[in-house]
């Protein structure tokens, strides 16, 4: 019993946000699709918005949500790798969260090498990775300020 409380605590939310990612790495979210609702959305904002200022939000849209996607998943592992520890924080969790957002990154991006809409990019990995170690920060300055 103590095991699936924890598996569902812990484990499950992780999961669940592998699963949303994968999913965000499927066609649908290609930039080719994103950019006709984004285009859309962005006309009705900004009317005089020139299509190379489009082009580039939509570029920096697509890659904050990178780094926002592995930020949660970042924060989801720290807390996993913490469990009902007393202490707050430890290298050891945030190593090891780092260590499955790399590896998650990477197969990502290789899964995405065979979705005929999306590319492989070792940038994007690096930018996955900047979301996971931006997480890491996070939860240690919060665990530093609790502590205090």
């Amino acid at each position: 019993m103590i095991f699936n409380r924890n598996f569902i605590k812990y484990w499950l939310p992780v999961i669940l946000w592998l699963c949303f990612i994968f999913w965000m790495s499927t066609e649908t979210f290609s930039a080719e699709n994103t950019f006709s609702w984004m285009e859309m959305v962005l006309g009705v904002l900004f009317p005089k918005i020139s299509s190379q200022e489009m082009v580039f939000i939509h570029v920096l849209i697509r890659k904050a949500a990178h780094v926002t996607e592995y930020f949660v998943l970042g924060l989801l592992l720290f807390r996993t790798f913490r469990g009902d520890s007393v202490s707050s924080w430890s290298w050891r969790w945030s190593f090891f969260a780092l260590i499955v957002v790399v590896v998650w990154a990477a197969g990502d991006e290789f899964h995405q090498s065979f979705v005929p809409t999306r590319t492989a990019s070792a940038v994007d990995v690096a930018i996955d990775t900047a979301g996971g170690i931006l997480a890491q920060c996070v939860a240690f300055l919060w665990h530093r300020g609790r502590k205090k």
